[in-house]
């Protein structure tokens, strides 16, 4: 079976212990969720991972794919010069998917940013600890509709299940930013609302109600992952599996949702 794990990683960048020093035990609640999904992660022993990311270059009209021989973790922008990891690159699946993408007109580019983003860099930090060999290929979403995004996932699922590759997917994104009135964007009652919906959807396996959500209303939440999250769920269509949340917590006022989708073979 080509695709062997499935998981959703939050990726606030006080994960990092020389970024969070003290901040950290605010957030140990996620930390040992994150710790527990590396062991589920690790156990499928994936020839290479599939990130998708909120935060890599974005294009409003199209998908990216990132492609380059290596990768380096990069936490400049959060003060953290010393913490760097590097990654090999998949050089392989990304020109199928490419090419699929073409012949059915769902626009994508390709682009080569060695340096990580926060959202890819924080879960594999922590996800990829045991794996420091095995390549990786960052992916990006975009302001198309929400069955488009679907159906991308499917497009990658399809080109997974044609490789002869085990292959780990990592759909990075946080939920609300808006749960508190010191949060990151304020507080909207819209907030604390899309991450309950969200959780129940995501562990009712309800795609169709995650496409039915209204944009003004996922706009308001302010969250960063719902996208990541119809990618995730288009590559498990047609995938039996059983969610299991670990941990959802939000004490910066930003929802933090951990949780694999343990598939069945």
């Amino acid at each position: 079976m080509p695709l062997v794990f499935a998981g959703i990683s939050p990726h606030p960048p006080l994960l990092i212990p020389t970024i969070g020093k003290d901040s950290i035990k605010k957030v140990e609640k996620t930390k040992q969720a994150l710790e527990l999904l590396e062991q589920d992660l690790y156990v499928t022993h994936p020839e290479f991972i599939v990130v998708i990311s909120p935060h890599g270059s974005y294009f409003s009209d199209a998908f990216t794919i990132n492609v380059a021989p290596e990768f380096t973790t990069d936490f400049r922008d959060f003060g953290d010069l010393s913490t760097k990891l590097k990654f090999k690159g998949e050089m392989n699946i990304s020109s199928w998917i490419r090419e699929s993408s073409k012949e059915a007109n769902y626009p994508t580019v390709m682009i080569s940013e060695p340096n990580l983003d926060h959202g890819s860099a924080v879960p594999l930090y922590y996800l990829a600890k045991h794996l420091p060999n095995v390549p990786i290929l960052p992916i990006g979403f975009c302001d198309l509709d929400w069955k488009t995004h679907l159906d991308f996932g499917h497009l990658i699922k399809e080109r997974i299940m044609e490789s002869n590759k085990r292959v780990a997917v990592i759909a990075s994104g946080d939920l609300s930013h808006a749960l508190m009135t010191d949060a990151p964007a304020g507080y909207n009652a819209a907030g604390p609302e899309f991450d309950k919906k969200i959780q129940e959807l995501l562990a009712d396996n309800n795609v169709a109600g995650m496409m039915q959500l209204d944009k003004q209303f996922v706009s308001d939440a302010a969250e960063c992952g719902f996208r990541s999250f119809l990618i995730l769920m288009g590559i498990l269509q047609n995938m039996e599996h059983v969610y299991k949340s670990y941990c959802y917590e939000g004490p910066f006022g930003v929802g933090y949702l951990t949780a694999n989708f343990s598939l069945r073979f």
